[in-house]
Order: C-alpha cells, then structure tokens, then sequence
C-alpha cells in the first residue's frame, strides 16, 4: 500500500532537534509542504554550533517557520513552547547521538534520551497533544543473528548506552500510546547519509578526505556492512508517517532504511576510484564493532 497517496494534511508540527541533520531536512520539506512548524534545538556542544545554525538559516527566511532555543530536559521551557505553539503533532528528533560516545558518556545519553523523552511525552499529556513521531534507530537491533531485520525481532540485548536509551525510548511511547491513547510511530533509522551530515560520519570524513586528498581512518578491516540511507529517503518515510498517522493512529515501528547493504570498503573505494590519487587508509585498532549484518525489512512506511 502506498501512503504517500494519502493527501497531505496541513499540520502545525513541533520538530525537535530542528538544527540537526534530518531536523533541518525535514523543516526544509515541511515547510514547502504548507505546514507552520516551530522547532527547538539546544545547540549540543557535540559538533559546531555555527554549523547547526547554518542547516536553519533558510528555514528562518520562511514566514510559517518559528524557533526556540532550548533544552527538551527543561520541563518550562517545553512547557511554554508547547503553550504558545499548540502543535497538532510532535516529530521528536533530538538526541545524543553515536554508538562510541555514548560509552563515555552513558549518564549524558540517559538524561537526554529517555528523561528527555519522557518530559516531552509528559508535556504532550499536559497539553492533550497525542500524536507523536518518534526517531529510534537501527542499534537497537544489537548482535542479532536473524537477518534481515525485522520490527517484530525481539530487542531485548542492546549492546550499547545509544542503544539502550532508543528501545527505553520506544517502550516509554508504548507506555503512553496504552496509558493515554497516544499515536505514535517510532521509526528506527538506518545508517543515514546526505546533505548537512554530521561531521563525525563516515561518508563526511570520506568525502571530506576526498576534497583534501587525504588518507581516512577505518575501524576494522572495512568490511563492516551497513545500509546506508539517503536523507531524502528518511524524509520521505518521515512525511509519510505524518500523513499515515493523521489518518489510522496506532502505535507501531516502522524500519526506514534503504534495503540493502554496502560494506564501509566499498563506499571508501567508490568515492576515491576517480580522485586524482588513492591513498591508503590509516588503520585505527578494533574499537566498538558496528553491526556486521544489517539489512532489514521495509514495511508499509516504503512508498
């Protein structure tokens, strides 16, 4: 079935981590769409601010485009965003993000994504908001044999604090889709790239290398395989659960990803097969092992 049929609803949406990568993306194509969205980022220290800021600058331009600076763990600051903007929907985006530095840092990752979470979920009760899209990620799938992925996998063994705090995440909006009659769709990116990428991803530091014809580290031997995914194609399953949700609601995880695989190897070849001279990469000992396996299913979020 294919929902991006479905015809589109003007929305009021509350973006969260609006600065970010997909945060900005997504009010880029919001706001073309007709909707009036207010967004909310804290400028996390974790990359440049004046990167973050730039994602925003053409969205500020834009008449139907609202922002405030703040942190989703101030409970009045969310308060009074949510009481002057009364949104119809929330799409909550902001995180600490990154599998590596959330062993560092395991008490940040807590505070943020499951505190964090949970005032946003208790502020929407407060203001009898009850629709929710909520980003998780593929990292809750952990070690699992069973390939490909599928949302009905049991997800019990999180092999870091990034994923523990999403499946804490997706159970809290359980939680309150039962308790309160919440809609919601928790959506479990795969691997995404594109535009405004962070700049502590692979395909950044690949390209990055690239422009400066420098060598590029890699964890393990390069056969690590991911399914990488384009940004446009993460905004699409996102617009697409926005308009899903407005009309059949439910409490359901969605698999967005592109569906197939590419090893870390191949992505580094690809990008340097035409650069003026290919360098070797530096390698960097073993560290936290990404997932060696993850192709998933694509569900009815695919157009």
């Amino acid at each position: 079935m294919l929902y991006s049929a479905i015809q589109a609803m003007k929305n009021r949406i509350l973006v969260t981590g609006a600065a970010g990568f997909i945060g900005s993306n997504l009010i880029d194509t919001l706001l073309k769409s007709g909707d009036e969205v207010l967004g909310i980022d804290n400028f996390d220290v974790y990359y440049k601010r004046t990167i973050k800021e730039s994602n925003i600058e053409d969205a500020k331009q834009h008449k139907q485009f609202h922002f405030q600076e703040g942190d989703i763990r101030n409970t009045s600051f969310l308060d009074d965003s949510f009481e002057q903007f009364n949104p119809d929907l929330v799409v909550h985006l902001a995180a600490k993000a990154g599998v590596r530095p959330s062993i560092v840092d395991p008490h940040g990752y807590y505070d943020v994504n499951v505190i964090g979470t949970l005032n946003l979920l208790e502020m929407m009760r407060k203001h009898n908001i009850k629709k929710l899209i909520f980003a998780s990620s593929s990292s809750v799938y952990g070690n699992n044999s069973k390939v490909p992925f599928s949302e009905t996998d049991v997800v019990d063994n999180p092999i870091s604090p990034y994923a523990a705090s999403k499946k804490a995440g997706e159970l809290l909006c359980h939680t309150y889709h039962h308790l309160y009659n919440f809609d919601i769709y928790c959506l479990r990116f795969f691997t995404v790239y594109g535009p405004r990428q962070r700049p502590d991803l692979a395909i950044h530091k690949f390209t990055k290398a690239l422009y400066g014809n420098d060598s590029i580290p890699f964890y393990g031997d390069g056969t690590t395989k991911r399914d990488y995914t384009h940004i446009d194609d993460i905004i699409q399953g996102i617009t697409n659960s926005i308009n899903l949700i407005n009309h059949s609601g439910g409490y359901h995880i969605f698999n967005l990803g592109f569906g197939c695989v590419y090893e870390c190897s191949y992505c580094f070849l690809q990008g340097y097969t035409n650069s003026p001279g290919i360098i070797l990469p530096a390698n960097i000992p073993h560290g936290v092992q990404a997932k060696q396996r993850f192709k998933m299913t694509l569900t009815m979020i695919r157009e």
